[in-house]
């Protein structure tokens, strides 16, 4: 037998099954959705902010690594809070972020308003202000443009209506007080508080707020309605014109 004939009878190897066997190797990711799952059923309190969103991310984006994103939004908008405040618009700056994430982190921020604005309604405000605080902040404290606010009350001082009067600029928002005046006599309210942001972050009033205060409170007080107070909302906190001695 030829030297040719014994290498074609001599065993080769399977190159087709040993090929098949390859597996690419995995990402770096590979598990990680599933031990993340663990650890929140196991206490979402101790899971750092970016793993809270991410676990966000896992419903709006069902496969892939979202960690670069959630971290991506936190680093575009500073925190969680941030993040679920954003508009639509400003959100979909951010590479990764389609419609249905921006969907889902804008249902998050008007249910988390939702609850707020139902903490307060039951009782009197006077007995639920740290909840009226913190409702204002998640309402406002990452509005990127001037939005000025009036909480109406009734007469036992429980909430009527929480009503968007005006919306301006990055650093006004034009407000009428004869406006404030005629709503609150359409709802029958006995009181108001006016909420404003500052989208500078700095919650401090400037003159033209405090003019402006003046003028509504003039007008409504003519009307025997009492003006509660005015809070500016900012990221750095509540300034408010009562503690202030401004009102």
């Amino acid at each position: 037998m030829s030297r040719h004939d014994q290498l074609a009878e001599a065993p080769q190897p399977d190159l087709w099954n040993s090929a098949s066997r390859i597996r690419p190797p995995r990402p770096h990711f590979h598990g990680h959705r599933e031990r993340l799952r663990e650890r929140a059923v196991a206490g979402l309190s101790a899971l750092p902010d970016y793993e809270l969103l991410e676990l966000l991310l896992f419903r709006s984006i069902p496969r892939g690594d979202v960690k670069p994103l959630a971290k991506a939004l936190l680093a575009r908008f500073g925190s969680l809070a941030g993040v679920t405040g954003a508009s639509e618009a400003d959100l979909r700056t951010v590479p990764g972020v389609g419609e249905s994430v921006a969907l889902d982190l804008r249902l998050l921020h008007e249910a988390t308003l939702r609850i707020g604005r139902g903490a307060i309604g039951k009782r009197p405000v006077v007995t639920s202000w740290s909840q009226l605080l913190d409702y204002v902040k998640v309402a406002l404290a990452h509005e990127p443009r001037e939005q000025f606010r009036v909480i109406f009350l009734d007469k036992k001082n429980q909430l009527l209506a929480d009503e968007v009067m005006n919306q301006g600029t990055v650093d006004h928002a034009p407000v009428y007080p004869r406006e404030v005046v005629r709503r609150a006599l359409e709802l029958s309210a006995s009181a108001i508080i006016l909420v404003h942001n500052h989208p500078s972050g700095d919650p401090t009033p400037s003159r033209a707020d405090i003019d402006m205060t003046r003028q509504i409170a003039e007008a409504a007080r003519a009307l025997r309605i009492a003006v509660h107070d005015h809070l500016v909302v900012g990221r750095d906190g509540v300034a408010s014109f009562k503690a202030l001695g401004l009102l």
